[in-house]
């Protein structure tokens, strides 16, 4: 018992870190999208949500029709598919109007991963 209340006091802060690490490889997204489910007129998609959701599951944006073409598919954004996006945008989705190069940095993009998986409620569970 004194064992696992000692791991777990270890494990907090490596979580908190992780945490940080996922907010700060957020910051430049931020000047396109935004997590604030209020927030709109951005130049990207609002990402409140991201995980569950459908690809170019925003109702509020205008999507390039890559992106479209994935959400008439049925492609749902999970951990795995939106690593991959990040490594390579352009690569996933070509013609995609999102003006990033990719996430080169395999931890730098899974702390954002597990950033945006923290910002979604009921992760997993089917949204729009």
């Amino acid at each position: 018992m004194k064992f696992s209340a000692v791991l777990l006091l270890l494990s907090l802060p490596a979580a908190a870190l992780a945490e940080e690490d996922g907010a700060r490889a957020f910051t430049p997204c931020r000047a396109c999208h935004s997590l604030d489910p209020a927030e709109r007129g951005l130049p990207g998609p609002n990402l409140s949500g991201l995980i569950g959701r459908t690809v170019a599951g925003d109702p509020a944006f205008d999507y390039s029709p890559a992106l479209r073409k994935a959400r008439d598919e049925g492609l749902r954004w999970d951990a795995g598919r939106l690593d991959t996006f990040l490594a390579d945008p352009a690569a996933m989705f070509p013609g995609l109007w999102m003006s990033i190069r990719g996430i080169e940095d395999a931890p730098e993009r899974q702390a954002l991963v597990k950033f945006l998986e923290g910002t979604s409620p009921g992760r997993g569970a089917a949204r729009q």
